[in-house]
């Protein structure tokens, strides 16, 4: 497209030297702005900005064979909707055509103008191309969901978006049914308004679990349990990381390693603890969990580290369990099943399913950093009801853990992941 201006002492001046063009009926206006203001000893200057096709034929031009609709190639008859939507587009351009506009105030203060018939075109082209992104989701080649009725055309789009994130269909399909049965019939006029009350929604159907801090004479014990490889050492040294330096108050904690059949793992947190000079203890046997934590009483948090196990290896679950079982301390655990966020839903259900035996509590869920689709994580949260407390969102510890949040979530699940919204 070629941008084309015209200047003039007032919007009517200046719109006068642009239909002087000889291209003028080919043009779409873009916009209309005040360049210079008026002041002492110098006149207002005012800027139409227009703009036309690079192939727009010339005003001479008048003689084209004009092609009547039946006539037209089968291959162009799929387009006839944007096609008219062209035609319409251009039939708005020539609203434009006013010779005395009428003005009213946008800023009283910086007493910026601008025509009511040019607020009108913008309007309408608003609507055109939010009509043109409708049609495209249209022909989107998935199928609908199982509805009594058809999803509207303005929903498109963000069902698209949404099953294309990993969530599961029936959860999608549910709470479409929620948003058209509740939803204002008055904010269906387009979708960006769709995808707002759509946002709003999937924001309140994410639990989430606040994070809190020991209240005076109490501690707080967590233990991660997981699949190996799903980031839990590492989440360990974060949260130890975090309490100890970067609440408003530093607090003592310390740390319990069950994992013993991973060398790496232990002398991983023995050098964390080392840096944050945190007390550590090492537990072979279910027998010596209780003695473990009542070494570390002295401790606001104890984080307990557990060994990674396949979600099928129940032996390794088990012995989680006769650890939480033989706990005769007087200190409630908080279980939280750490989770890669990179797997489909299903795998996730089955992991939350087999560690479901040790009472999880929270939810943690990592790598949100190596992934394009959340939708599943939304899905296991709203079947499961159990909180999200954490996301990990990269590898640097303690910074790339972040306190959950549902508009994060959101924001992943529908826009992508953005670290900076974290």
């Amino acid at each position: 497209m070629k941008i084309l201006t015209f200047t003039g002492k007032t919007p009517s001046d200046a719109l006068k030297r642009a239909k002087m063009d000889a291209n003028y009926n080919n043009m779409l206006h873009i916009d209309t702005k005040e360049i210079q203001k008026k002041s002492l000893g110098r006149e207002a200057i005012y800027e139409i900005v227009m703009g036309i096709e690079n192939d727009a034929p010339h005003q001479t031009y008048n003689n084209a064979k004009t092609v009547r609709q039946d006539e037209r190639p089968i291959t162009q008859k799929s387009a006839d909707v944007l096609y008219d939507i062209s035609n319409a587009a251009k039939q708005i351009s020539q609203i434009a055509d006013v010779k005395d506009p009428l003005y009213q105030y946008q800023d009283p203060q910086q007493a910026s103008f601008e025509p009511k018939e040019l607020k009108a075109i913008k309007s309408e082209i608003s609507k055109l191309g939010d009509k043109v992104k409708i049609i495209q989701n249209m022909f989107w080649d998935e199928k609908a969901p199982d509805l009594q009725s058809s999803i509207p055309s303005e929903f498109a789009e963000i069902y698209r978006l949404a099953s294309q994130s990993g969530m599961n269909k029936e959860h999608l399909d549910s709470i479409m049914r929620m948003t058209l049965e509740h939803m204002p019939f008055k904010m269906r006029e387009n979708s960006s308004t769709v995808k707002r009350y759509f946002q709003t929604l999937l924001r309140k159907m994410v639990p989430v679990r606040m994070e809190g801090s020991p209240s005076i004479g109490n501690k707080k014990v967590i233990m991660l349990v997981g699949p190996t490889g799903v980031g839990k050492t590492t989440s360990v040294a974060k949260l130890a990381a975090r309490y100890s330096y970067l609440m408003q108050k530093k607090y003592k904690v310390g740390l319990v390693v069950l994992d013993t059949y991973r060398i790496g793992a232990v002398e991983q947190l023995m050098q964390y603890a080392r840096m944050m000079k945190l007390g550590i203890e090492t537990v072979i046997d279910p027998v010596d969990f209780a003695s473990a934590l009542d070494s570390l009483k002295y401790c606001d948090y104890i984080l307990i580290d557990t060994m990674g196990s396949s979600p099928y290896d129940r032996d390794k679950i088990e012995k989680i369990y006769e650890c939480l079982d033989g706990n005769d301390t007087k200190y409630n655990i908080d279980v939280v099943l750490v989770m890669p966020s990179s797997i489909k839903y299903e795998d996730l259900k089955a992991t939350y399913d087999n560690f479901s035996s040790l009472n999880v509590d929270t939810l943690i869920f990592t790598k949100l950093d190596e992934t394009r689709g959340f939708g599943n994580i939304f899905s296991l949260a709203y079947e499961t009801k159990k909180p999200i407390s954490y996301f990990s969102v990269g590898q640097e510890v303690p910074e790339d853990l972040v306190c959950a949040s549902s508009d994060f979530l959101v924001e992943c699940l529908l826009n992508g992941f953005n670290r900076s919204k974290a």
